[in-house]
């Protein structure tokens, strides 16, 4: 559904690396849930489907102008857009199918568009200021875990809350659906940002589709970093505050981050936060009647926890 919303239309260097981007694939966690909450809440799947595609495509729009900012070379196993093009091209890109992303969302019905324009707006301004605080931490000495739970609360988890309540919304949903529903993918959406934070030095190159500890290198304050800051001796604190090696030294560096990590017990804690969030998620869906759309949200949340991409 998503690549036939990006037509074949000129100039190329706009709509060839849309249809890139969308041809990648992903997990389309975001699409699933939007779906699956407005069956959640009695609704028809079909009722959601512009909703879906637009939440779809603002997170595509997020990753092509997050791998420019971070200089990511790969995503999904793939060079990223301002690799294989440009930069100028990436940034173009993205603007263009947050467009379309609008676009999309048009095709909801007009009695519910108004509130579905709030909340997908409102969630297009939290992404922007959650990667506007991941970027400002980063040249910053001092951040807490409390400030970097509020950086991903607005980069990643206010997006695939909002995916949950666009869906309730389309499916014309209670109010206390709607709150349930959000808060579930914002929990699921916390969980999901650590789980990142944790495959990036504990996945493999094969599961990720990109190198190892790049979160490392960009020197991102993450979970794992953080809490490493907390635990660590003062030797552990200015090996995690030394800047980043390059060519061959830098694997080497990689490794003894992560083997501070596995001896600070950094890996287990960012697990045991993982599984935390996760529950929360689900106790989040009580107030919803049983259903199967219920189940598969409770499913999902499962899913997520024990993934390795």
């Amino acid at each position: 559904m998503l690549s036939g919303l990006i037509p074949r239309r000129t100039p190329a260097t706009v709509y060839e690396p849309m249809r890139y981007v969308i041809a990648a694939g992903g997990k389309r966690l975001r699409a699933a849930l939007a779906l699956l909450a407005c069956e959640a809440v009695g609704g028809k799947p079909r009722q959601a489907l512009p909703a879906a595609a637009a939440i779809e495509l603002l997170h595509n729009f997020t990753l092509v102008h997050d791998d420019v900012m971070d200089h990511a070379n790969m995503r999904r196993g793939r060079p990223t857009v301002h690799t294989r093009w440009d930069e100028n091209t990436a940034i173009l890109a993205g603007d263009e199918m947050t467009a379309y992303a609008y676009h999309a969302l048009l095709g909801s019905a007009p009695d519910a568009l108004p509130e579905l324009l709030r909340v997908f707006t409102g969630a297009f301004i939290d992404v922007c200021e959650g990667q506007g605080l991941d970027k400002e931490f980063e040249s910053r000495m001092s951040v807490t875990l409390p400030e970097y739970l509020g950086m991903i609360r607005k980069k990643t988890a206010c997006v695939i809350g909002a995916a949950a309540e666009l869906g309730a919304i389309a499916g014309n949903g209670e109010r206390r659906e709607r709150s349930a529903l959000r808060k579930f993918g914002e929990q699921l959406g916390l969980a999901f940002q650590i789980q990142d934070d944790l495959l990036d030095i504990a996945g493999t190159v094969k599961e990720l589709g990109k190198p190892i500890g790049g979160d490392i290198v960009e020197r991102k304050k993450t979970f794992l970093f953080l809490s490493a800051l907390e635990r660590g001796s003062a030797a552990d604190r200015a090996l995690l505050r030394s800047a980043v090696p390059a060519g061959r030294r830098r694997a080497a560096h990689i490794r003894r981050v992560k083997a501070l990590y596995e001896r600070r017990g950094v890996l287990d804690a960012s697990a045991r936060e993982i599984l935390r969030r996760t529950d929360r998620a689900r106790r989040a869906l009580a107030p919803l009647s049983p259903s199967p759309a219920k189940l598969m949200l409770l499913h999902l949340a499962d899913q997520l926890q024990v993934r390795t991409r």
